[in-house]
């Protein structure tokens, strides 16, 4: 009997890895992002208790939405990975996007009249990423309208939307190109939203300046 249970516990471990791996690799995400591999100690202004928040999905279960906003390089989009890796593991499916690939793949839908099945993907999704919006300067004459779509859908649907970006939200019309339509957005996202604000050094720029230190020390 115990033998039987042990293989039987094996073989259903098996199954939910697999499940795992298959929401993972339908979120398109391509790393395994956790919070203890972040450095806390480099920028101790970043909200640390809020990410920790974040990772245990309850925002999700409520139907909230998460904007992390601040300088670049400050781990933004690690804590927005590491949430998206997180809720994979939970179960939940999760959509992630970088921004100037999002706006290609909608375009690109609906010149092949697949944008109704598109936008169908990310209405249910429990969880969208759109990771480093406004990174470009120019964005496609109609990222304004997708986006409004998009955040219009899931609010009404009551689905969770995180967001990080490098530009604070007063100068979200100026980027969209619309003030209205900005608007719009940021009241959806900030009706049931979790406002985080990363201020800091960029860890990228940690990083090279180790790297150009380590090998200057070996020539």
């Amino acid at each position: 009997m115990d033998a039987f249970s042990l293989l039987l516990q094996d073989e259903l471990d098996r199954r939910k890895s697999r499940m795992i791996d298959l929401r993972f690799k339908a979120s398109g995400m391509t790393d395994r992002k956790t919070l203890t591999e972040f450095d806390w100690g480099f920028n101790p202004k970043i909200p640390k208790k809020a990410c920790f928040e974040l990772v245990t999905c309850k925002f999700i279960q409520n139907g909230e939405d998460a904007l992390l906003i601040g300088s670049p390089g400050t781990g933004k989009s690690h804590i927005a990975q590491a949430t998206g890796h997180a809720a994979t593991l939970s179960g939940y499916r999760v959509l992630y996007r970088q921004s100037h690939l999002l706006f290609p793949e909608l375009y690109e839908a609906s010149q092949f009249g697949l944008r109704k099945k598109k936008m169908k993907l990310f209405s249910e999704a429990d969880l969208v990423v759109i990771d480093d919006l406004f990174l470009r300067k120019k964005l496609p004459e109609d990222a304004a309208d997708d986006l409004q779509e998009i955040i219009m859908n899931r609010y009404t649907a009551r689905k969770s939307t995180l967001i990080t970006s490098n530009r604070i939200i007063d100068d979200w019309g100026k980027c969209l190109g619309d003030n209205a339509v900005s608007s719009a957005i940021l009241d959806r996202l900030l009706h049931h939203g979790n406002l985080l604000k990363f201020e800091g050094k960029s860890y990228r720029l940690k990083e090279a300046a180790l790297k150009l230190a380590k090998k200057s020390g070996s020539d």
